[in-house]
């Protein structure tokens, strides 16, 4: 990762990044409420039809030097992103439905929003997915892909990124996962090595899940993925070293969406107040796709880990035994097909204060989860293509950097993830900075009264 160390401006920075020229492909596994969401939202705002509302790469400002200097210029003016003109996209799907019919059928936009761009949405059109109904069991879909094992598919996902590179004219590639929760996979012997991971694809290992095979596709062709699911994937020994070998940076997992966003930005507040806490008890009522495939057990354990993961590493019980030693923290998901993407997430928050005093905090959040996902499928986009193109980044693996988008944020071995909201960004604006050659920021803030 980038160190802290101050940087003379004009000696690092715009000559290690490359300029965004051409045209960035977007490859997306999962043509559902997410991706028709995101595509459909893409296209809205290019036609000046809506604001990229949630979007850090769109609306955020990142300041450079001093309060005093006022320079505060957008991240998109800042360091060199794809613009929004310059994306196209294909994807895959276990359904044959375009992404006009998907985007109708996941519910989540208004009709009369989704005909302003229906004929950019009805071009594009699922490619057979590699799917097996033993990792996401409540689904099922005629787009499959066929293959004698794991490795033939994976040889038909790299036909296909080579294919839309040539049809689409895109000079960058980039691949972010938006399909299903799998179920509960632990890493084992075969995921330790690129030898012994493609050993188990040509023997069809059942630890070989689907989208692993999509991550060793994009490794492979030099493509950086993002894996927006908590699934294991490029959580792996094999799939970093591809990553840090084809130059193809990764990050990942599960997009900090709904009620976990909530929690990493009271925890931090929490803790930073030395306010106690006895117990979390939260509650979610989903009806959409992702509502149904978490409806089976295998696939709400792996949910399960990445949600329950929050607390622990934010609060740091082991430093604050008397304040976060004994929590009892309990997460439950319910499908609910009423609800449709309107997921509700609720929590009773049971806190103590000074002498032991106990209170309590309530949330009822009515979220709407694509519409707080989309915006971060954008931003993660075009900060991996932004990696893609550094020098510096490139070659590293695992993003860090965008920790601020993942609930369960991938950091190297040994490294404890940060979930506080705030640090994050911190981490995420520190990295541009250094990219650019600019001042880190610490807010000290003792310079102004020197």
């Amino acid at each position: 990762m980038p160190t802290s160390k101050k940087q003379d401006k004009g000696n690092h920075g715009a000559g290690d990044l490359a300029p965004a020229k051409g045209k960035l492909g977007v490859m997306i596994p999962g043509m559902g409420a997410v991706a028709t969401t995101f595509v459909a939202g893409v296209e809205a705002v290019r036609r000046g039809i809506s604001a990229p509302i949630g979007s850090l790469t769109q609306m955020g400002t990142i300041r450079l030097g001093k309060r005093t200097d006022g320079r505060s210029p957008k991240i998109n003016e800042f360091v060199p992103l794809a613009g929004l003109k310059d994306l196209v996209f294909t994807g895959w799907d276990i359904f044959e439905d375009d992404m006009y019919a998907a985007a109708r059928n996941a519910g989540v936009l208004e009709v009369a929003l989704l005909d302003r761009v229906k004929p950019f949405l009805s071009k594009i059109k699922p490619r057979k997915a590699v799917f097996d109904k033993n990792y996401v069991k409540k689904l099922d879909g005629p787009n499959v892909k066929k293959g004698k094992n794991k490795m033939e598919l994976a040889e038909q996902l790299r036909d296909d990124i080579r294919d839309f590179k040539k049809t689409s004219g895109a000079s960058r590639l980039v691949m972010i996962w938006c399909a299903s929760t799998e179920t509960f996979i632990k890493a084992g012997a075969v995921h330790q090595t690129v030898a012994s991971f493609e050993k188990a694809m040509r023997e069809n290992h059942q630890a070989i899940a689907p989208s692993m095979i999509y991550a060793y596709a994009a490794m492979q062709e030099g493509v950086p993925f993002a894996n927006g699911a908590p699934n294991l994937t490029v959580d792996i020994p094999a799939i970093q070293e591809l990553s840090r070998e084809h130059e193809a940076p990764i990050c990942g997992k599960d997009y900090k969406t709904g009620q976990t966003l909530i929690k990493t930005i009271l925890a931090p507040g929490f803790k930073a107040r030395m306010i106690g806490l006895n117990g979390w008890f939260s509650t979610n009522i989903l009806g959409n796709r992702d509502g149904e495939v978490l409806d089976d057990p295998g696939s709400f354990k792996t949910k399960e880990e990445s949600k329950l993961s929050v607390l622990e590493h934010i609060l740091q019980p082991e430093l604050y035994p008397e304040l976060y030693g004994n929590i009892c923290h309990k997460v439950r998901i319910n499908y609910y097909p009423p609800r449709g993407d309107n997921k509700e997430g609720w929590d009773n928050i049971d806190i103590f204060g000074w002498l032991g005093y106990p209170m309590q905090i309530k949330v009822d959040f009515l979220c709407r989860d694509s519409i707080l996902a989309a915006p971060i499928v954008l931003d993660l986009v075009l900060f991996l293509d932004l990696a893609k193109r550094s020098s510096e980044l490139r070659g590293i693996g695992i993003q860090e950097w965008l920790s601020f988008y993942f609930k369960s944020p991938m950091t190297p071995k040994g490294l404890y993830p940060e979930h506080d909201l705030f640090i994050q960004l911190m981490k995420l604006k520190n990295t541009l900075r250094h990219l650019k050659g600019e001042e880190l920021i610490t807010h000290l803030g003792l310079e102004y009264y020197d």
